[in-house]
């Protein structure tokens, strides 16, 4: 049987992971489960599955599935992965939203085999530290973003410099074809993705765009490459996740369903992998509608002018105003436009220039940035009040 261990286990990506597990589940054992608050679904899953490791971050919850399970070992925080006693696992899935994942991803790499990220604040902020454990405990590592796992699928056995250009496709949200302007751009519109059933966070991302900027960030340290080798298009129907030109001549892309199951089964299973899906759709490649960004549309890609070709703190000041700017958004303080503009504005404000020089050193670095930026941006009125 697998070992296998779930961070984030009710969160969307865990949900799909387990959903995946339940119709094989004499090939699995599951040694750990991860929530934040969810203690009706974890309950669940841990009856179904005889679950003796839980980790329950919320004090509340904590309590409740406590009292519920006298009989396993039930912990309230993340820190306390490594007072576990589990066998080293065959398989880790990491889908701890936010930086709340950074810690426990860094942690339990040296408890797994393989450990599948499909936490964009890992990568981004602290690669360089998930590479380091990586490396030591010789641990395979698979990206399960759509995009990063069809570019790794096509190029995981490709020396990086035979890598001649990378294309990440992007569906421009639900703006796109978006005609009159004045039509006010609200949480309830900007959370309608036409294509995938995500949070409102990320889908706000997808609407602004910021996701690629970060995907491209994910990609270049993940691949090991170049900024000027990955470029993004618009793809509206999201059937093309990611294109790959070899320096042979060769031209590899890789489609299919705007799925997440698809990424995450063969993260487990690798090319045994067999799953229910549609027909190619021949329609679809016939008119892929491939589309250079629009800048003027999509200002946020010319953030990606400014990433540092190494890795610093400019990363964490990056996605800790943005994480900000998009609930203050969510939660009608500011205007859509406003998340780009201000976001500009602070990465580009002296008081955080610095950090597009500072080197990543370890945890705490990443950690206290990201709470000074978070509280800095929360109590923003306007910009110019930063001091």
């Amino acid at each position: 049987m697998k070992k296998i261990a779930i961070l984030g286990s009710t969160g969307s990506v865990g949900k799909q992971t387990i959903d995946i597990i339940r119709k094989d589940k004499k090939n699995f054992k599951i040694y750990l489960l991860t929530a934040n608050k969810n203690h009706r679904l974890l309950s669940k899953q841990i009856k179904e599955f005889k679950v003796k490791n839980v980790i329950l971050t919320n004090k509340k919850s904590y309590l409740i599935i406590k009292k519920r399970f006298k009989k396993i070992n039930i912990l309230n925080t993340l820190d306390d992965i490594d007072k576990i006693a589990i066998p080293k696992l065959d398989y880790t899935m990491s889908s701890i939203s936010g930086f709340n994942g950074l810690k426990p991803t860094i942690k339990i790499i040296k408890k797994t085999k393989i450990i599948a990220i499909a936490n964009k604040e890992s990568i981004i902020c602290g690669w360089s530290l998930i590479k380091k454990q990586l490396d030591k405990y010789k641990t395979k590592f698979i990206p399960v973003d759509s995009e990063h796992f069809s570019i790794w699928s096509v190029i995981k056995n490709i020396n990086p410099i035979n890598i001649d250009q990378i294309i990440i496709t992007a569906s421009g949200g639900p703006f796109f074809d978006l005609k009159d302007k004045r039509i006010k751009k609200t949480p309830k519109l900007a959370t309608n993705h036409p294509n995938w059933n995500m949070g409102k966070k990320i889908s706000i991302d997808s609407a602004t765009l910021m996701n690629k900027v970060f995907e491209v960030i994910e990609a270049k340290k993940i691949f090991n490459l170049e900024l000027k080798k990955f470029s993004v298009f618009i793809h509206p129907k999201s059937y093309v996740h990611g294109i790959v030109k070899l320096k042979n001549g060769l031209i590899k892309l890789v489609a299919h369903d705007t799925d997440m199951k698809i990424p995450i089964l063969n993260s487990i299973y690798n090319d045994s992998s067999k799953i229910k899906s549609k027909k190619i759709n021949i329609k679809l490649l016939n008119n892929l509608n491939l589309n250079k960004v629009n800048l003027k549309k999509y200002p946020s890609m010319n953030i990606l002018k400014l990433v540092p070709n190494n890795e610093t703190l400019f990363e964490t000041l990056l996605v800790s105003a943005n994480d900000e700017l998009v609930d203050l958004f969510l939660k009608n303080k500011i205007n859509f436009d406003d998340i780009y503009l201000k976001l500009n504005q602070i990465i580009k404000n002296k008081l955080f220039l610095k950090y597009r020089l500072k080197k990543v050193n370890n945890l705490g670095q990443i950690e206290k940035l990201n709470e000074f930026v978070r509280l800095k941006t929360k109590s923003l009125s306007v910009i110019s009040k930063i001091k």
